[in-house]
């Protein structure tokens, strides 16, 4: 069944990919559509099962791995001021709008705090795929967007972990703080020391392709330490390809992670993200999920794109980078998923958010284009 389900993947989000470009559009719109029509939702010819969920959870990590290797870290040093600003204000704008919204629809305070923090919440794997086919990666737009997304992770996470001690939940926010700050220090010190250290091994052994086994190890036990530590495993996968890019082997280990990643493992995550969405009995809820979408879609936007203009970018460039700080991804689905563990979300609006954070993914793509389109 699984062989069947992939062969159906990779043909569908290929199509699907093609005839979005045609339209105008970035492919990965097409692939998270497709995955739509694919899934439970509609057609029911693939099935959201947990070696799905696997493949694609490898799929973004090799995403993110890759935009890593891509990064200059000259012009991520320069962007570091610009980061910053759209992190924080990217952050500032949807937790206040989204705690207002919580407490208009009768939320107590600390569920809205929640509300306002998973709201917060920013995944670019996305976007990273709109900037790639936009040509954008490693411009100074970029590189802000990728340095915005690590600051927005970490500030989330820390806050989330905050929350979490007011509601009663079993977490020391010292503890938290620390393990990422061990994560980052460890990091920082495997890719100054270790990481160029295992690849000139691995590099001369008599098998095949060990320079880039070398690397998937690297970019693996990264992403792994990473969600050890409580920050989000892609973040740890772009940090491994930055460590990896500042070798001697970059250019050898990003044309072949690129072709095993885009032959199967990131098609298969843009099309499950579709796949995953469940629209069932949101009709009864069609007014707060429209309500929350556009909340979610326009303090993302204008905080970051403010944050932006702040660092010195020009309003379209502000806006076009704004936008790609909207999707909530992966990021926000984990939150809601521990909001709902520890009752800081009811069952129908952990059901409302899913929705409200699959709409905000799909329309990050062609947001994106349409801005950075006028920027030119």
């Amino acid at each position: 069944m699984l062989v069947f389900q992939l062969a159906i993947i990779l043909i569908a989000s290929k199509i699907a990919g093609d005839i979005s470009v045609r339209l105008g559009q970035p492919s990965v719109l097409g692939k998270l559509l497709i995955g739509i029509v694919l899934g439970p939702s509609i057609l029911g010819i693939i099935s959201n099962t947990e070696i799905l969920q696997e493949l694609s959870q490898i799929g973004v990590i090799l995403l993110m791995f890759i935009a890593g290797l891509e990064t200059d870290t000259k012009e991520f040093k320069r962007t570091g001021k610009a980061s910053t600003y759209v992190g924080i204000a990217g952050i500032i704008a949807p937790f206040g709008l989204g705690y207002l919204a919580g407490a208009m629809i009768g939320l107590p305070p600390i569920e809205s705090v929640f509300l306002g923090l998973l709201l917060s919440a920013t995944s670019v794997s996305i976007s990273v795929q709109a900037l790639k086919e936009m040509g954008k990666l490693k411009s100074k737009e970029g590189t802000t967007i990728l340095g915005a997304a690590v600051i927005d992770d970490i500030l989330v996470i820390i806050a989330l972990a905050f929350v979490m001690s007011f509601a009663g939940g079993d977490v020391n926010l010292g503890i938290v703080v620390l393990k990422k700050f061990l994560f980052f220090a460890a990091a920082g010190l495997l890719a100054w020391k270790a990481v160029p250290w295992l690849l000139k091994k691995f590099a001369p052994l008599r098998i095949t392709e060990s320079v880039i086994s070398a690397a998937l190890i690297i970019c693996f036990i990264y992403a792994y330490l990473a969600e050890y530590a409580g920050v989000a495993a892609i973040i740890g996968a772009y940090i491994a390809g930055v460590a990896i890019s500042l070798t001697a082997y970059k250019h050898e280990v990003f044309e072949k992670v690129e072709t095993i990643s885009y032959s199967i493992f990131v098609p298969v995550f843009f099309t499950s993200i579709g796949v995953s969405a469940e629209f069932t009995g949101i009709s009864e809820n069609l007014l707060l999920i429209t309500w929350l979408t556009i909340l979610a879609v326009l303090s993302k936007l204008i905080g970051s794109a403010l944050g932006a203009r702040l660092a010195g970018f020009k309003w379209m460039s502000s806006f076009g980078i704004g936008a790609a700080m909207v999707s909530r991804g992966e990021v926000a689905l984990i939150i809601a998923a521990i909001g709902l563990e520890a009752s800081l979300l009811s069952k129908e609006m952990f059901a409302v958010i899913v929705v409200v954070v699959l709409i905000t993914t799909i329309v990050t793509p062609p947001m994106m284009k349409i801005f950075f389109n006028r920027s030119v």
